[in-house]
């Protein structure tokens, strides 16, 4: 005799709807449960009386059909949002934005050297070679070292020396970050402006000043700052040997920022300018060679410089901070770029 095989009787209309009603609000129950109040699956199950697989496939499937939206709401978020459009703008491939904590610009200035000082002690290890610039910018960072051990590691100029105020003495910035870090610093004895490019060739040709900067070009990590040119309180003209006499010919060459030294108009290009052509310093086609490179800048009268740097396509990484980067975009939106 066959035996009978008997099917599960078909789901009637109404009462098919009335299923899927009831896994739908399990479904929401779940998910609110879940991701509003933070209950484990275990502690819904049992809230629901449903077993803990249940649980999970019901989460599951209400992730698959979008019904959950999550959004991170973080304080960092408008900071990354703006690293995101320099980097549209081109000419780096990092930037690393702090919060502009002060009005003060020295505090704000702090604030990034001191994140430039930690993306330096991520980069670095033993063996590694740092060439530098002297200024406010590089002594910023030097002065937010805190390293976690010696490291192993030679800073060397990349620029002629400057007496006068501290922070325009790179042989005494790079003696100081080498103590930081534990490592070995470079000298150079050689100014930075020659008299002219004759005595420029005869400078960098000396045997102690071309060992400083065959170091320099091999260096692995740069750290420079850039230097305002148009703003009355720049400090390109601590460096200049005659500011005042010539400070006629610099606006009248176009400049728009300073590079270890090198006079940049708005398009990031070398200007026709005569101590252009007698710095003791390396080349910008020397400097772009180093495999990283990072500029370091903060103030709003920094701002139009920094644009410049960036359209030259001269760096690696910029450090700034939050004001100085939204007046960058203001500049590049009034110019036609797009951010």
């Amino acid at each position: 005799m066959p035996i009978a095989r008997l099917k599960p009787p078909l789901k009637s209309r109404a009462t098919a709807p009335r299923e899927e009603i009831v896994i739908a609000r399990q479904m929401h129950q779940a998910l609110v449960l879940h991701f509003l109040e933070g209950l484990t699956q275990a502690q819904i199950a049992d809230q629901l009386g449903i077993s803990h697989a249940t649980v999970n496939r019901l989460i599951k499937r209400g992730r698959q059909l979008g019904l959950v939206e999550i959004k991170i709401k973080s304080p960092v978020e408008p900071l990354v949002d703006l690293e995101e459009r320099l980097l549209a703008l081109g000419g780096i491939s990092r930037a690393v934005v702090v919060p502009t904590v002060s009005d003060n610009p020295q505090t704000a200035l702090l604030a990034v050297g001191a994140a430039a000082a930690r993306l330096l002690l991520e980069e670095i290890g033993d063996g590694d070679t740092i060439c530098i610039t002297g200024g406010k910018g590089v002594s910023a960072v030097v002065a937010g070292l805190q390293a976690p051990h010696r490291f192993d590691v030679e800073v060397i100029p990349a620029t002629g020396c400057v007496q006068g105020k501290h922070y325009t003495d790179v042989n005494h910035v790079s003696t100081l970050m080498a103590e930081r870090l534990g490592g070995r610093s470079w000298q150079i004895h050689a100014p930075l402006f020659a008299d002219d490019a004759a005595q420029r060739a005869m400078l960098i040709n000396m045997r102690s000043v071309a060992d400083v900067f065959q170091r320099a070009r091999e260096a692995k990590v740069a750290v420079v700052g850039i230097g305002s040119i148009l703003s009355s309180d720049s400090t390109y003209y601590d460096l200049h040997p005659s500011p005042s006499a010539d400070r006629g010919a610099i606006e009248h060459s176009g400049a728009s920022a300073e590079l270890l030294a090198h006079l940049l108009d708005g398009e990031g290009q070398i200007c026709d300018y005569s101590l252009n052509r007698s710095l003791v310093s390396l080349t910008l086609a020397e400097f772009a060679s180093i495999p990283m490179k990072i500029g370091v800048a903060s103030g709003l009268n920094k701002a139009s410089s920094i644009l410049s740097v960036l359209r030259g396509n001269h760096l690696d990484t910029l450090v700034t901070d939050e004001a100085t980067g939204a007046r960058i975009l203001e500049l590049a939106s009034e110019e036609g770029l797009s951010a």
